[in-house]
């Protein structure tokens, strides 16, 4: 399996491609990194360094990766952060190019906008191109709650209201979405959840919520999520395991009193996920 991921990439620490790669390769997939950006570090310490690619630049390097003839062999396009819609425009041109290759080929779309705590983040002209152009395009969808409501004019609370929002947001065009952090009311303290929705039903997973804020943690679940998915064919076994992975390697972050993720000391549980947390099915 190869996956063609567009995202940003940074030296130090694991933000965008420099938290997707290594997980997606420890599990045996072929990942072939598009930058949009090389900044010294990600941007949450407040100082970086390095250049923000152009969008002309960024394309140049999917076409040069087209001319290779590699198209037909990519099974996923993921993206993650858009810093503007020039590259959005660029991840629709490539996604598009992809499929025209290999029609089996799906895009999945981590539509970064904000969280609850933070709010929103980017431009204001990002939500709105990934509501009205970017997410339409998407197969798979990977939110976190606060971003779901974004995008489906929605505020999502409780477990019904988070199926009904991901019900409007598989109305827009994705079929798959992942909603990666749900935090309803009446959930057991000190617990998060997963879930995951298809067509064929929904599933939820439920984790002890670790006290940790770790950039990046979201590049890791949507692409241990994508990846799954596809070598699965099961939105329930890939929450299963990405839930697994993602926690293990939030709970040795936070054992190690480091502020980045510690991807390779963790890698063994992205290539041998415990399965410690049940999937149940909702809705």
């Amino acid at each position: 399996m190869s996956i063609l991921s567009i995202q940003s990439s940074v030296a130090y620490g694991h933000v965008g491609n420099s938290a997707a790669v290594f997980p997606l390769q420890r599990i045996g997939v072929e990942v072939w990194p598009v930058h949009t950006v090389h900044f010294s570090n990600h941007t949450g310490y407040g100082q970086w360094r390095g250049p923000l690619l152009s969008a002309a630049d960024v394309r140049e390097v999917v076409t040069g990766v087209e001319e290779r003839g590699a198209f037909p062999g990519v099974a996923a396009v993921l993206s993650g952060y858009q810093g503007g819609e020039d590259i959005g425009d660029v991840i629709l041109d490539a996604v598009a190019r992809v499929k025209a290759a290999n029609p089996e080929a799906v895009y999945s779309c981590d539509p970064v906008m904000g969280n609850a705590k933070s709010g929103c983040f980017v431009h204001p002209s990002i939500p709105v191109l990934l509501r009205e152009r970017v997410v339409p395009a998407a197969d798979v969808i990977t939110p976190n709650q606060f971003e779901l409501g974004f995008l489906t004019h929605t505020q999502p609370e409780s477990l019904q209201d988070t199926l009904d929002s991901v019900a409007k947001a598989q109305a827009m065009g994705p079929q798959t979405v992942l909603v990666t952090s749900v935090l309803r009311p009446d959930r057991p303290e000190g617990t998060i959840e997963m879930l995951a929705a298809t067509p064929e039903g929904a599933w939820v997973v439920q984790t002890p919520h670790l006290p940790l804020k770790a950039n990046g943690s979201g590049d890791v679940t949507a692409a241990l999520f994508t990846a799954h998915l596809l070598s699965t064919g099961s939105a329930a076994e890939a929450l299963a395991r990405t839930a697994s992975s993602v926690f293990d390697l939030l709970r040795v972050t936070l054992e190690s009193g480091e502020r980045e993720l510690q991807l390779v000391q963790a890698q063994d549980h992205f290539a041998q996920p415990r399965l410690q947390f049940g999937v149940t099915r909702v809705g």
